[in-house]
């Protein structure tokens, strides 16, 4: 079975061909540490998790990296303002390392809560300042840059010339020339739309290297094109991140490798879409900004509860990549309680009795849900497929259907790889308790003991382990023979 991805650049599905197989070389972008980690941050990580684990699931070898943006991100896409670290750290009164290893802590715990796998590189924009200005120099020697009070701009216009830029945003230069006029503090650059490579650090500037060109600091797009290149060489197959990225930042990118290279550097482009709220764009000047441990805790005026990272990230799958995802408590409720079901079932297989012969053909969870994944990661197919399969285990417990041996094994391997492997889903239940399997089997000698009770025409005491252990929160569901349970 082939995978096929969306390539942004040419607007279609096309078959995933890596330029070195087994070998895949993969460059997501990755958080600008000045803040918790919020709702979208969740989105990419867990999109790009899902391509890293069906990758490595299809026998790929893959090198994932993820960068840290640490310095060089200023709070305007026209190159103004401060650098958003070093305004927090000048506000907090810290250092802007401490700032910076503060926040990527936090969205570590926050990844790991949410069972995001680490990449296999995760570089640092401060940590290649080398490699940014080797790359600027090249730029500059091909004509594509220019020096302006110490600092280093990219000539779009001249570029354009040649190359054309806009191509993966669909943007026209013409139009955004002429749509933009001069801003105040921008007589620096020839043109507006011009970006910045490197910026000259003035005298209270926190965060300043030694150049060529003075002391100063990379701009933004800079650190991405250095450091993919670098741990995935030239060209690489995959560049992902989120949609917000694909103009300017993406496009920059671009624009800099050809102009350093004379090639792209990039075989496949992924954008994931946004999250919105209610139908608006999560931001914090709409009041509706919600980080990630407001969700886990449920400390937002937004909030109904709290949600579980498992919920969070069940309700991120549901919906397909590149379509936009609303936020709401109702969707989040149903997201988990779609996820208890999903993982109880996969418990009860378990408990099937197997038969002689199958009613079912188990082939069809695995070549369904595969075959939607591997549609450009079609993962509310795969998982709607899931469902299906759990009305038939249901109906296997409850004798109406039957399956051999042999055949539940199989079952039992696909739901796994499925939704653990590959999904990356963990039942709440576990999640995070070491004791979690201790509770497991004490809950299940209650049920023992609750059984035991029905059996011997003790319904008295049958009915107050059952309504005790309600009350804990934990539902019974009866069947012939037993009984089941969920949290």
């Amino acid at each position: 079975m082939n995978l096929t991805i969306f390539n942004t650049l040419t607007g279609k599905k096309e078959e995933f061909k890596p330029l070195n197989p087994p070998s895949v070389g993969l460059y997501v972008c990755g958080p600008t540490v000045y803040g918790d980690p919020h709702l979208g941050h969740a989105r990419p990580a867990i999109t790009f998790d899902l391509l890293f684990r069906l990758l490595k699931y299809s026998g790929y070898k893959v090198r994932y990296v993820r960068n840290i943006t640490d310095v060089g991100h200023m709070e305007s896409d026209a190159d103004e303002g401060e650098d958003k670290i070093a305004k927090k750290a000048r506000l907090e009164q810290l250092e802007p390392m401490e700032v910076v290893q503060h926040y990527t802590i936090r969205y570590h715990d926050a990844m790991r809560l949410l069972n995001v796998l680490p990449p296999s590189i995760e570089p640092r924009a401060s940590g290649h300042i080398i490699e940014q200005i080797e790359l600027v120099k090249r730029i500059l020697q091909n004509g594509y840059a220019y020096e302006s009070n110490g600092s280093i701009y990219f000539d779009v216009e001249k570029y354009h010339k040649k190359y054309n830029y806009g191509k993966l945003s669909g943007r026209v230069i013409e139009d955004m020339m002429s749509g933009n006029r001069e801003l105040e503090g921008q007589d620096e650059k020839r043109n507006s739309i011009d970006f910045a490579l490197w910026k000259r650090a003035t005298p209270e500037h926190i965060m300043r290297w030694p150049s060529p060109w003075g002391d100063g600091f990379p701009g933004w797009h800079v650190e991405c094109s250095a450091m993919s290149t670098k741990y995935l060489g030239e060209p690489f197959d995959i560049h992902g991140g989120g949609m917000d990225l694909l103009f300017p930042h993406h496009e920059c990118e671009i624009a800099q490798s050809v102009a350093a290279g004379g090639k792209e550097a990039v075989r496949y482009w992924m954008h994931n879409n946004m999250i919105t709220i209610n139908g608006q764009k999560m931001g914090k000047s709409l009041g509706n900004f919600i980080t990630l441990e407001e969700l886990f805790t449920g400390n937002h005026k937004m909030l109904d509860e709290a949600y579980s990272p498992m919920t969070i990230r069940f309700f991120i799958l549901q919906a397909h990549y590149r379509s936009t995802l609303d936020f709401s408590n109702e969707a989040l409720q149903a997201a988990g309680k779609g996820l208890n079901r999903l993982m109880a079932a996969f418990k009860l297989i378990d408990r099937i009795k197997p038969s002689d012969k199958s009613t079912v053909d188990v082939n069809d969870l695995s070549e369904r849900a595969f075959a939607a994944l591997y549609d450009d990661m079609n993962s509310p197919i795969a998982i709607a497929v899931l469902f299906d399969w759990v009305r038939i285990i249901n109906s296997a417990a409850e004798g109406k259907e039957s399956m051999t041996q042999s055949d539940l094994k199989s079952l039992k391997d696909t739901f796994r790889a499925l939704t653990v492997d590959i999904l990356g889903l963990q039942d709440d239940a576990d999640e995070g308790s070491k004791y979690a399997e201790l509770t497991g089997s004490l809950i299940e000698m209650i049920l023992a003991m609750r059984q035991q009770a029905k059996e011997s025409k003790d319904f008295a005491t049958s009915d107050r382990l059952r309504d005790q252990l309600t009350q804990l929160g934990i539902k019974i569901k009866d069947r012939k023979d037993g009984a089941d349970w969920e949290l």
